[in-house]
């Protein structure tokens, strides 16, 4: 297909701007589908990090109340202070340390210290309570700092340094509240009391928080150390992550999210008693928007589907449009080679055909306009035959014409050479018979004579008066069209008993480029079947028929006869348009109307 082909423009045309529309709403979309996604999973994930933060922290405070039963229990206070080495006073501390070992179902072990008699007591998880005398305080429990209270990060039970084996001991990963045991209201250290938690104890609270299959979660200390992980060879040991570093470590705000490294990062710091952690939880980008790209998948389906319909569409339809602009442009064809009767076929009712419908009619007024001037020619040449049949050398009578008037002049009787000037004005105005149109000025100048000639015979018992827009004057017409107008006003309507008789001649302009000219009288009034018979006459359907125009021309041949109103209308109509008008009514007061309404010609618009 060539470029400038119109079928060829009108296809990419169609194809290039769909293609791009739907290729940036399905950007669009993925972008908004994938910010609104990020943007969920983002608050969504922060609740849920929130509500583990507060699952951690009540199972951290439920171990520290736990850890402060020892200030409760006087009992155990006052030995702890006192000391003691019987063996009531072993039960007692058994059964204070039994009692903390089973309130809670993920405690591993108790680890108490007395500072005063130097005795270490170690109960374990199914092995019977041990006791220790001389041994050193165990160093992670020995808390010399401000605060009476540490929680160490996540490592392996072991047996707090004394030697005697536990042959039941299961080593496990736990993580230890750690307590001093103070002699209120100082800080001196009346014991050291520790607490191994078992991790399932995390674990229940923080596998409810991610997807363990697509998602990753680590709870980290203070220090970057992994307290948990999906991964059980980090636990206890430092996180080596550039984003925790970069990211969260040096960041003072407890809640936030980044995105890096392919995967969207959110982060809960967990402020609790003698601990400082940090949630955080990876969710991979491929996961996340896992529901974007099934539906991106299934919009390029779409997409390739849509494609194809619209393709076959717009060939289609490009097809349909141009085959009727290729058949126009083929009845041009055939009319640029002189077929002026080509058959143009209806193309439809869309703007194509519309056009085929306009072209259609222009060939038919270009042909009427053809056979409107053969017409016009026909009756001009019919007008001068009649001319040279019923003159005698009208050239011969205008010169004895003037040489009576100049007689006339010399016996000095003015009145016969005005006489003899407006006849000879007529005769010239009818020789001319090679100028089918004139102005509206020369129709009036030839009414004049006429007039002039016609008070003379009716001794002046009448007025003529005329009243025409300037403008108008200059405005083409046909040749002939208001003297046989006033002419019938003296053979039929004339009152040879009154002295008071007027002719009136108007011109005004109207809308659309119209004028309209009345010629009134107050003579006698038409008959009403007369009158009748005569509009019908004047509102035959074809008033340009060519036997119509030659039975005017026979009628007027005839003893006489003059030029009919149907012939006037007729040659309005061949020069004016079809839409020239023509009408007569009968005045209320007495007298007869004519009105004409023709469009307004110019001499760059003459025919």
């Amino acid at each position: 297909m060539k470029w400038n082909n119109i079928r060829t423009k009108l296809i990419v045309f169609l194809l290039l701007p769909t293609l791009v529309c739907i290729m940036a709403t399905m950007y669009i979309s993925y972008s908004y589908t994938t910010q609104s996604l990020r943007t969920r999973a983002v608050d969504e994930n922060k609740n849920l990090l929130y509500q583990g933060y507060k699952n951690i922290d009540s199972l951290i405070q439920e171990i520290n109340r736990l850890s402060l039963s020892v200030y409760s229990d006087s009992d155990f206070y006052r030995l702890l202070e006192a000391g003691y080495d019987d063996l009531s006073s072993d039960i007692a501390i058994y059964n204070s340390l039994s009692y903390i070992s089973t309130s809670l179902p993920n405690i591993s072990q108790v680890y108490l210290y007395g500072v005063k008699d130097g005795k270490a007591t170690l109960i374990t998880d199914n092995t019977t309570p041990k006791r220790w005398l001389g041994s050193a305080p165990y160093e992670e429990a020995n808390l010399t700092g401000s605060s009476p209270v540490k929680v160490q990060t996540t490592h392996i039970s072991n047996v707090y340094g004394l030697t005697l084996p536990l042959t039941q001991f299961v080593p496990e990963p736990v993580f230890t509240f750690h307590r001093r045991i103070e002699r209120i209201p100082s800080s001196e250290a009346l014991g050291y009391l520790s607490v191994d938690v078992k991790l399932a104890a995390l674990t229940e609270i923080v596998e409810q928080l991610y997807e363990q299959d697509q998602e990753n979660i680590y709870l980290v200390d203070s220090d970057g150390s992994v307290v948990y992980s999906r991964d059980e060879a980090a636990l206890g040991k430092p996180l080596n992550a550039g984003w925790y570093s970069s990211q969260i470590a040096a960041n003072t705000e407890p809640q936030g999210y980044f995105e890096e490294g392919g995967s969207v990062f959110i982060y809960q710091k967990i402020e609790s008693t003698g601990l400082s952690w940090t949630l955080i939880k990876q969710i991979p980008v491929s996961y996340l928007f896992r529901e974007a790209k099934e539906a991106a998948g299934i919009n390029i389906l779409l997409l390739f589907l849509l494609m194809s319909m619209i393709i076959a569409l717009t060939v289609l339809i490009s097809f349909r449009i141009t085959a009727p602009i290729k058949q126009l442009t083929r009845y041009m064809n055939q009319v640029r080679t002189g077929n002026l009767e080509v058959d143009i076929r209806p193309a439809g009712n869309d703007e194509i055909g519309v056009l085929t419908e306009h072209f259609r009619s222009m060939m038919d007024t270009i042909n009427n306009l053809i056979l409107r001037e053969y017409r016009l020619e026909l009756s001009n040449k019919t007008n001068e035959l009649r001319a040279l049949q019923s003159q005698i050398n009208p050239h011969f009578l205008n010169n004895t014409l003037q040489i009576i008037g100049t007689l006339a002049l010399e016996m000095k009787v003015p009145q016969i050479y005005s006489l003899l000037s407006a006849l000879a004005k007529m005769m010239r105005y009818s020789m001319h018979n090679d100028e089918k149109i004139v102005t509206v000025k020369d129709e009036l100048e030839h009414v004049k004579a006429y007039v002039e000639l016609q008070r003379e015979r009716f001794e002046n018992k009448f007025t003529f008066r005329y009243d025409m827009e300037e403008p108008l004057l200059g405005v083409l017409m046909p040749k002939m069209i208001l003297q046989p107008i006033v002419e019938n006003y003296f053979k039929h309507g004339f009152n040879l008993s009154r002295t008071d008789g007027f002719i009136e001649i108007t011109a005004s302009g109207l809308d659309g480029g119209r004028m309209e000219m009345t010629i009134r009288n107050n003579g006698t009034s038409i008959p009403a079947a007369k009158l009748e018979k005569l509009r019908q006459e004047l509102n035959r359907p074809d008033p340009l028929d060519v036997s119509a125009l030659k039975s005017s021309e026979e009628r007027r041949d005839a003893p006489g006869a003059g030029i009919g109103l149907g012939n006037v209308l007729a040659r309005l109509r061949l020069v004016c348009g079809e839409d020239a008008a023509l009408t007569v009514d009968n005045l209320p007061e007495g007298g007869v109307m004519v009105r004409l309404e023709i469009d307004i010609l110019t001499e760059s618009e003459r025919i």
